[in-house]
């Protein structure tokens, strides 16, 4: 048991497991801003730019199958509170338009920071390494690995003239 509670425990603080938490809570959060932009924000404008609308309020009214109650008819159901208040069935476009609005907005968010990360990753560093100096030439007549300094072969013993061996 003492090893289960030991794994459980690196598992539960191993960084991925952290950064997933985090992610889920921020985009809770993101979500109801979004949620929020929407809602009080942007369609209040384009409701009133089409004559008063309020998006939360279209529906298509699809009838009922109970009697209604003494007064009142189809046609005096003018919001979705009165149509669940009544029992009447309905098509409510105008919440799915906010919520495809909500979802566009996350999406192009996410979008944006995903392109500006993968740009990040990217930008390469302005000095690149050089490479290191070779240390070891090759032998031109043994083909045997040497120190580049070297004037004589250590495997065949070949002297080396100056600028016969090729470095590797």
């Amino acid at each position: 048991m003492k090893k289960f509670i030991q794994e459980f425990k690196e598992f539960a603080i191993k960084g991925n497991v952290i950064d997933l938490a985090v992610g889920v809570i921020i985009g809770g959060a993101f979500g109801k801003i979004v949620t929020s932009l929407v809602n009080d924000i942007i369609m209040p404008p384009i409701g009133r730019m089409l004559g008063g609308a309020d998006f939360k309020d279209l529906f298509i009214n699809l009838g009922s199958d109970k009697p209604l109650p003494e007064g009142v008819t189809m046609d005096s159901i003018h919001t979705i509170t009165d149509a669940t208040k009544y029992g009447v069935a309905v098509i409510a476009y105008g919440q799915f338009i906010n919520v495809l609005l909500d979802f566009f907005i996350v999406a192009a968010c996410i979008f944006l920071l995903v392109k500006g990360i993968n740009i990040l990753r990217r930008i390469k560093p302005e000095e690149a390494a050089a490479p290191a100096e070779p240390t070891e030439k090759e032998c031109p007549y043994c083909l045997s690995q040497i120190p580049i300094k070297a004037t004589r072969c250590k495997h065949c013993t070949s002297v080396l003239e100056e600028g016969t061996a090729s470095s590797s």
